[in-house]
């Protein structure tokens, strides 16, 4: 992706939104940050890194069913490693969310053992859930709530931004609104969000995102390609992104009038291949063994 190509967000919101959590992170006893198991440093904003320092926290790796497993178990030894509990989940089907509040429990064990002593029996474990935009915050919410409304209650440092959820009777979770950036500083990142869908098509010159896709994909996986595109023939080391997407093109039959390839309807069936894992569970960001 070339310079001019680069994404950059420009969030009117977002100091309002960094000035709200940092409110109401003394109304919560944890937080729990969401981010994408495919794209684990790139789904994550320094921002809420800094902001929520300093509380017990849990790291849902959320579309754990589409990353390479093998790649989501280093990455929770790695968060275990420093000292923060990961768990792996997918908020959409609900798989290993019950994981979820025992976690949380444990993490806060001390704290809920120091309530009891001092007759603070079953007090309510207050928990605030962050992440970038489009990252599953909505879908894990609803799969713990069970679809229930927000609790809207008039709460000190509370604003009409942030929303209250109660998922057992001493459980309840605070939503955030999603924390962007202002521009990313990295370009990689700006790229593995938009592979990931996180940031909308529509700003981004989809071959070009494909065909760097693709060169991701064949340095990381390689037979991920070749075998769903039929792409046995080619020596992919040789060729850049953009000849591969061709040849793609060409394998599926997209030709237009001349025998050119569509290259901009290969492009869209890639993004959308790797998006749905029918390229296999992928993991771009890796935890080297």
């Amino acid at each position: 992706m070339s310079e001019s190509q680069s994404i950059q967000w420009f969030p009117g919101h977002m100091t309002k939104t960094k000035r709200q959590i940092e409110k109401t992170l003394k109304l919560v006893d944890a937080v729990a940050e969401i981010v994408d198991a495919r794209v684990p440093v790139s789904s994550r904003n320094p921002i809420l890194h800094k902001l929520i320092q300093g509380k017990p926290r849990v790291i849902l790796l959320n579309k754990a069913d589409m990353a390479d497993p093998q790649q989501t178990a280093r990455w929770i030894a790695y968060y275990k490693e420093k000292g923060i509990t990961a768990i792996a989940v997918d908020c959409r089907s609900g798989k290993g969310m019950n994981q979820f509040i025992p976690t949380v429990r444990s993490v806060l064990k001390d704290k809920i053992a120091s309530w009891e002593r001092k007759g603070m029996v079953g007090r309510t474990i207050r928990v605030m859930v962050v992440g970038i935009p489009n990252v599953g915050k909505s879908s894990m919410i609803n799969r713990l709530s069970k679809g229930s409304k927000a609790v809207v209650e008039d709460r000190p440092g509370v604003t009409r931004n942030n929303r209250w959820f109660t998922i057992t009777k001493d459980f309840e979770l605070l939503d955030t609104p999603g924390v962007l950036w202002p521009k990313f500083e990295d370009k990689t990142v700006g790229e593995h969000l938009a592979f990931t869908g996180a940031v909308k098509d529509a700003v981004v010159d989809v071959e070009q995102l494909a065909a760097r896709l693709i060169e991701t994909l064949r340095e990381l996986y390689p037979n991920a390609l070749t075998s769903r595109y039929k792409l046995d023939g080619l020596d992919l080391s040789a060729m850049q992104g953009y000849e591969i997407l061709e040849a793609i093109g060409r394998s599926r039959g997209m030709l237009i009038s001349g025998g050119e390839i569509n290259t901009e309807r290969a492009a869209i069936a890639v993004l959308d291949e790797f998006r749905g894992a029918k390229l296999g569970r992928i993991t771009l960001e890796q935890v080297r063994a």
